[in-house]
């Protein structure tokens, strides 16, 4: 593995035009904070497979366009946790006890002002905790020492989970009323954009004081603001802001706000702490040992050992098989796995089999986007197209493990793996007496049933390298053949096979 470190000045960011340079002969990219990843430089990354946060959120990530390019995000979900939270701490005693206003009235000499900054203790007041993870969890500890009662909502973190931690859990509109303290450690999604405003501070305590360690936006800026002239708010402790820096100064500066510049990670243990974890994690993925903190790649959580790559092969190839022989969906694929081995192989077959249908159904000269386990959910969402997954424990001797596919317009398409390789087992209920192989160069057709029709197909292929060729059980009626070529077939040859059988799809696996 070769590393590249790029340096990008004083202010340890890259501006886009530079960055968009920098990824372009690498499969790997990890930034910081400050450096924007956007759509612009992930297209310029014509070979980038995965790109690493060094820290927590992925803010600086263009994820919507890594994502429809395949490419993983990864961020280091648990290497900023102690210096975010003991920031928390540091913010609320601070607003408790005015530090801020007490550190500059000394500087300015006037020593007279220590009578209007009269605090409070944190003994026997409530602190609410938005958001019950890793920060959330270790702020209500360290609170707890200082006697403070802890409660907190989340709505993932079950309520007897955050007990154990001496949290109580409740709703949102249960809370706002009983904090004396809030801080707020959630990601800033639509549904926490704007979380504390006007209303919630209208449910609160008169002169309740508010914390955000976590994201600029959580808390409506303007509303806090009005909060803190009129008295509804007692104090704050930011920070992040909306902008950063920010455009207008106005709320860090007030004098009951304690402000500092997005230093929740900013220590040299969390620092070096996220570096070695964002390069161990990549070193596992290249290694196949394992995949940890990938934000949009759920399907390849179980996906990285050898024998279940041989399966998202198969998942791929029977996709394939289906797009390229079974026409169009309803709008719904059946997945069925069959085998107590494939249990867990529910979400990267499913993602295997949309990224091997819907290849087929892409544009012809389109953007080169390469349809994986990453995309390749995300695009069937955007297409209205769902995967059905089921698992049988028993499969069908001798094989102790296969993987069914059904379109249901009438295509179904069962397969294993062999020595590592994609075999087909079945097509449209025929059985294959010797499995079919699925690789290279392939014409799948199907021909009327007639005692000359190997002949016939082995004749119409003659002079071609052919490697196999397999029909399926004879019963009357049609019959499924699968040809696989070393090198793509003459037209010539293609010409002769039409003139032989009903219909045929050529494939490339």
């Amino acid at each position: 593995m070769t590393v590249t470190y790029i340096y990008g000045g004083s202010e340890m960011q890259l501006a886009t035009p530079n960055l968009m340079q920098a990824p372009y002969n690498y499969d790997g990219l990890i930034v910081r904070s400050a450096t924007k990843v956007t759509a612009d430089v992930i297209a310029a990354g014509k070979k980038l497979k995965i790109i690493g946060r060094a820290g927590t959120g992925v803010d600086n990530i263009d994820c919507n366009e890594a994502t429809k390019r395949g490419i993983i995000v990864m961020n280091t979900p648990g290497g900023n946790t102690l210096s975010a939270a003991e920031l928390t701490c540091t913010l609320i005693c601070c607003v408790s006890r005015n530090v801020h206003s007490g550190d500059r009235a000394m500087k300015e000499k006037k020593w007279s002002e220590r009578k209007a900054l009269m605090g409070s203790e944190l003994y026997g007041k409530t602190l609410g905790i938005v958001g019950l993870g890793r920060i959330g969890k270790e702020v209500a500890l360290r609170m707890q020492s200082f006697g403070m009662k802890t409660i907190g909502f989340d709505p993932i973190i079950p309520a007897e989970v955050s007990a154990e931690f001496g949290v109580q859990s409740m709703s949102l509109e249960e809370l706002w009323p009983l904090v004396d303290f809030v801080t707020v450690h959630t990601p800033l999604i639509p549904q926490t954009k704007n979380l504390i405003n006007d209303a919630v501070f209208a449910k609160c305590k008169k002169g309740v004081r508010v914390i955000n360690v976590a994201r600029g936006g959580i808390i409506d800026e303007e509303a806090l603001l009005r909060a803190l002239e009129s008295g509804q708010c007692g104090g704050a402790g930011l920070d992040v802001f909306t902008s950063e820096p920010p455009a207008d100064f106005t709320l860090a500066q007030h004098p009951k706000v304690v402000a500092t510049p997005h230093l929740g990670a900013s220590t040299s243990e969390a620092q070096e702490r996220v570096a070695v974890e964002i390069a161990e994690q990549f070193v596992d993925l290249a290694k196949g040992k394992k995949l940890f903190g990938a934000i949009n790649a759920n399907a390849m959580t179980n996906a990285l050992s050898e024998e279940s790559r041989a399966w998202v092969t198969l998942g791929q190839r029977l996709g394939q098989l289906a797009g390229s022989i079974g026409g169009q969906t309803t709008g719904q694929i059946k997945v069925t796995a069959c085998g107590a081995s494939l249990k867990q192989a529910g979400s990267y077959l499913s993602a295997a089999v949309l990224a091997g249908y819907l290849a087929t159904k892409q544009q012809a000269g389109g953007d080169g986007i390469i349809l994986n386990l990453v995309n390749a959910p995300a695009m069937a969402k955007e297409q209205n197209l769902q995967v059905e997954i089921s698992n049988i424990d028993q499969c069908c001797r001798p094989y102790s493990a296969c993987v069914t596919v059904d379109l249901g317009g009438g295509f179904k398409a069962t397969g294993t793996t062999c020595s590592g390789g994609a075999v087909l087992l079945s097509l449209q209920g025929q059985d294959f007496p010797a499995p079919a192989t699925l690789s290279g160069t392939t014409v799948v057709f199907s021909a009327a049933d007639n005692a000359q029709l190997l002949s016939a197909v082995s004749g119409a292929v003659a002079g071609e390298n052919v490697t196999s060729l397999t029909l399926s059980a004879a019963g009357g009626g049609d019959r499924w053949g699968v040809v696989n070529f070393l090198a793509p077939p003459s037209q010539k040859s293609i010409d002769n096979l039409k003139g032989v059988v009903k219909a045929m799809s050529a494939i490339s696996f």
